[in-house]
């Protein structure tokens, strides 16, 4: 009798395969860096629209708007691009995975979903606000203080900002995780670290949004 392989329907990863999961990894990482160091600079109206003011003058004449901002557009398309290699699309393909994870109850799964799912939504709204600030500069804090008074954009940005803090603090977990920077034994404490990057980072861009209404009114 023959012998069946059992295996021979799961396609053998590739050198391509792991050089796409780098560069996943590297853009991730990327952005992971630029969204908190963005949300520090906006962040600055909170101590005066002066300082915000100085800080986007600073970029404009070095040019790093006008350069850095299109690249970080590239990354961003670039790694959802790279991401959407393991997402699923199809409706068997969600409804198999949403039965694994409740099967599991693995909380990793479960946060893997919801960094699939933000994903969609914030390809989106990230991409619709990049399009509007950089196609508007210089940038300002009264520019961005009249959008935010607008009754649309501040809905917009209420949305936008928990899934992009959602996304950044478990894609920064996932990558320790995944590629062994955080063991096993250190997984629990690392998540509490991520809940607490992540909460801080929504609150402090909160701030920032009631700071915007305040110089708007």
């Amino acid at each position: 009798m023959a012998v069946v392989d059992s295996t021979l329907h799961v396609p053998r990863p590739s050198m391509l395969s792991a050089y796409l999961d780098w560069l996943q990894m590297l853009t991730g990482a990327g952005l992971v860096l630029f969204m908190w160091s963005h949300m520090i600079l906006v962040s600055s109206v909170i101590i005066g629209p002066g300082v915000m003011n100085a800080l986007a003058g600073f970029f404009e004449a070095t040019y790093m708007a006008q350069v850095g901002g299109p690249l970080i557009g590239f990354a961003f398309l670039l790694h959802f691009v790279l991401a959407a290699r393991k997402l699923p699309f199809r409706l068997d393909e969600q409804r198999t995975i949403w039965a694994h994870a409740k099967t599991l109850r693995h909380r990793d799964t479960w946060l893997w979903l919801v960094q699939a799912g933000s994903a969609m939504i914030i390809l989106i709204m990230g991409s619709i606000h990049m399009w509007v600030v950089l196609t508007d500069l210089p940038i300002s804090a009264a520019k961005s203080a009249a959008r935010v008074a607008d009754g649309w954009w501040l809905a917009f940005y209420l949305v936008l900002l928990p899934l992009v803090e959602l996304h950044v603090g478990i894609g920064f977990y996932r990558i320790g995780v995944k590629w062994g920077f955080i063991k096993r034994s250190r997984r629990a404490k690392m998540k509490r670290v991520e809940n607490i990057l992540t909460l801080a980072f929504i609150g402090i861009g909160l701030l920032t949004l009631i700071r915007f209404l305040l110089l708007a009114y």
